[in-house]
């Protein structure tokens, strides 16, 4: 590059002109932008300045902004059934998927089977039953739960919560926590061990979890309205009564912003405006189908869709939102809490889920925790597909900048074992990870994984976290 193009790159990283995070704005609303083309500093897209070849040896130097590496962690409850779980055969690249695991086969180069990655603190111990609080407890923790069921909780502080500490003042939000069921902070939910344990995946201190949102139209409202919480509750009332969108409060913004972008910008911007006003309006439907509940103590508040798989969908179209608007790069999202005993009308399957996963080898029983395994691997499925066709500034993929765990703290459901975890880890880490393949790591602490995802995340002088032994390697 020559000293003017180099003088130019160093200008507009110091000026104000170039930031990535930006924001359309109108009254009570605030819709965050993805990355655009037209938002990369000048000197990268002037091609009568600098030549390709200088740009591509400005990117391979690292002087351009990369996009950023986000991380996020999904639970699924009750374990899996080990023999559909685990692939057929192979190993590395070549392997073939198990019968959970098939809806993952058009994404598998993005995937990494994880085998052999244990949490020793959810066995048993001397504290015996309560796998299901441990697992959930202990799985972001890496820690042996205090069992009680009274306020004096003890876990530890989660991964994410790490992360969050070090780099959240990055973003708007420093992490984001989801789940598809209303959450409970007290009472005795497994064996003596409180409901805080199950229902909280995200811990801030030993003492104190990060209670997720359950209600997409909540999620919707932080992410994409303005200013405190009552504030962004008197903007949706009002958009209500005016039968708004709250797209309709950034139009002027989104007129004069479209004047400054390239055809590829322009409809990459009409897509994203389309996702976000997608969702909201089913927001809006299973709010209009649901209502208010007539019980004050039902389990389900208004806005949350009665159908499971819809309530999912959303979320984890949030959770893309929420990364592709680089809103935030740290999120959870608890599909279940361990010890779920929901039935699924969506497989005709009116047991429920955790009474079916101690199917002592009834082969009746052992299909239906199959069946139900492989639906949630489908939902994970759709919404990886759905990052990997999302793409950043630079032409890659969401998914590529990614790190996205999926897993549970039990093992066998129906024997309640907590090594060798059903673990997914997808995504290419920005180019970091090899996924694609099934890896055996030896029986180590799934710890080690949640440390080398740090070091990925930028996050520095995390030398030990739960019950690490070191970082993973083979990522």
């Amino acid at each position: 590059m020559n000293q003017n193009s180099a003088s130019q790159w160093n200008q507009s990283r110091q000026t104000s002109g170039f930031n990535r995070r930006k924001f359309l704005r109108g009254v009570g609303a605030c819709v965050a932008l993805p990355a655009l083309e037209s938002m990369l500093p000048s000197v990268l897209r002037a091609a009568e300045a600098v030549s390709p070849a200088e740009i591509t040896a400005t990117v391979a130097a690292g002087a351009t902004t990369k996009p950023p590496v986000r991380m996020a962690f999904v639970y699924f409850p009750n374990g899996a059934l080990p023999g559909n779980w685990w692939p057929k055969k192979g190993e590395d690249k070549d392997f073939e998927f198990g019968d959970t695991m098939t809806p993952l086969e058009k994404i598998r180069h993005q995937v990494q089977v994880m085998g052999q990655l244990d949490h020793i603190n959810a066995t048993p111990g001397p504290d015996g039953a309560g796998d299901h609080a441990r697992a959930n407890g202990t799985f972001l923790t890496g820690v042996r739960v205090r069992k009680t069921a009274g306020s004096d909780i003890h876990a530890g502080i989660s991964i994410d919560q790490v992360a969050a500490d070090k780099i959240g003042h990055l973003t708007r939000f420093p992490s984001l926590e989801l789940s598809c069921e209303p959450a409970r902070r007290s009472g005795n939910c497994d064996s003596g061990y409180s409901c805080a344990y199950q229902y909280n995946l995200a811990w801030r201190s030993p003492t104190a979890p990060v209670a997720p949102e359950a209600n997409p139209r909540l999620v919707f409202e932080r992410l994409f309205g303005a200013g405190s919480r009552e504030e962004r509750r008197s903007s949706y009332k009002f958009r209500q009564e005016q039968q708004q969108s709250v797209l309709d409060f950034v139009q002027e913004d989104a007129r004069n912003l479209q004047k400054k972008l390239g055809g590829r910008d322009k409809d990459k911007l009409d897509d994203y405006l389309t996702s976000v006003r997608d969702i909201e309006k089913r927001i809006e439907l299973a709010e209009k189908k649901f209502g208010d509940p007539k019980d004050p103590n039902a389990d389900t508040p208004a806005g949350i869709p009665p159908s499971y798989k819809d309530h999912i969908a959303l979320m984890f179209d949030m959770l893309l939102l929420a990364f592709q608007t680089d809103s935030t790069r740290i999120s959870t999202l608890l599909l279940a809490h361990d010890g779920s005993n929901r039935p699924f009308p969506e497989l005709d399957i009116t047991a429920g889920h955790h009474d079916s996963t101690h199917h002592q080898g009834n082969p009746e029983k052992m299909a239906r925790v199959g069946a139900i395994d492989q639906w949630y691997v489908q939902q994970f499925a759709s919404f990886l597909e759905n990052m990997e066709t999302t793409k950043e500034a630079d032409g890659s993929s969401l998914l590529q900048n990614s790190m996205i765990v999926y897993g549970c703290g039990n093992s066998d459901g129906n024997r309640h074992t907590h090594d060798n975890l059903p673990i997914i880890f997808a995504g290419g880490g920005g180019g970091s990870l090899t996924p694609g393949r099934f890896v055996k790591h030896g029986s180590v602490p799934a710890c080690n994984l949640f440390l080398s995802m740090l070091d990925r995340m930028g996050v520095d002088g995390v030398e030990r976290f739960g019950d690490s032994t070191g970082r993973l390697a083979n990522l």
